[in-house]
């Protein structure tokens, strides 16, 4: 379940977490160089609808998009994925004068196969730092996709579409308060818990 192979057209959950439940993300500047790093490595080749960093993981929701829409010679997602953590890994490494891996290996995948799983991971991912007490309400998390999906400024995210799932913004944000269903099966059953 969680290695699904990242094939061309597939929706996919990804996440992934620190070490032994060590933070990947310590500062303001982390989240946003982390960001800065999968618009450079991953984006290409990939839709993003949402995500949430989270300071030891973090979760996207993402398609990736058929061959054709690829860059040229562009490497495959799982190693675009494998880029990404690997050059985040190096950077922090050296910021924090730490060695050794920084990601659990390997990350974790899912696909995501209909309209209720796309909806209710949307809302889930959104709601995960309330749900580890990071925060009271999770509009107050700055580190996700809510804010973006919700706001008419420009962002690299798959806006339109994610919020035509909710049938527009006032579905949206009133789907983000109704009642998830009982321990969705979204993770690994361990993840969540190790990740606190």
């Amino acid at each position: 379940m969680a290695h699904a192979k990242l094939r061309p057209g597939g929706y996919y959950h990804i996440y992934n977490r620190g070490n032994n439940r060590e933070d990947v993300f310590r500062s303001e500047r982390e989240y946003t160089s982390f960001l800065e790093r999968y618009a450079h490595h991953v984006a290409p080749s990939v839709d993003t609808f949402a995500y949430c960093l989270m300071r030891n993981h973090f979760h996207l929701l993402i398609r990736v998009r058929p061959i054709d829409e690829w860059p040229n010679e562009t490497p495959t997602p799982d190693r675009r994925f494998a880029n990404l953590f690997s050059g985040y890994a190096k950077w922090f490494n050296a910021k924090h004068q730490r060695t050794g891996s920084l990601f659990g290996k390997p990350f974790g995948r899912i696909e995501v196969t209909d309209d209720a799983y796309f909806a209710t991971l949307v809302r889930y991912l959104h709601r995960n730092p309330q749900r580890h007490r990071f925060v009271d309400d999770f509009r107050d998390w700055p580190h996700s996709s809510y804010h973006a999906l919700t706001s008419k400024k420009p962002t690299r995210l798959a806006r339109r579409q994610t919020i035509e799932w909710f049938g527009g913004q006032t579905g949206f944000q009133t789907a983000h308060y109704e009642r998830l269903p009982i321990e969705p099966d979204f993770v690994d059953h361990d993840f969540e818990s190790m990740s606190e």
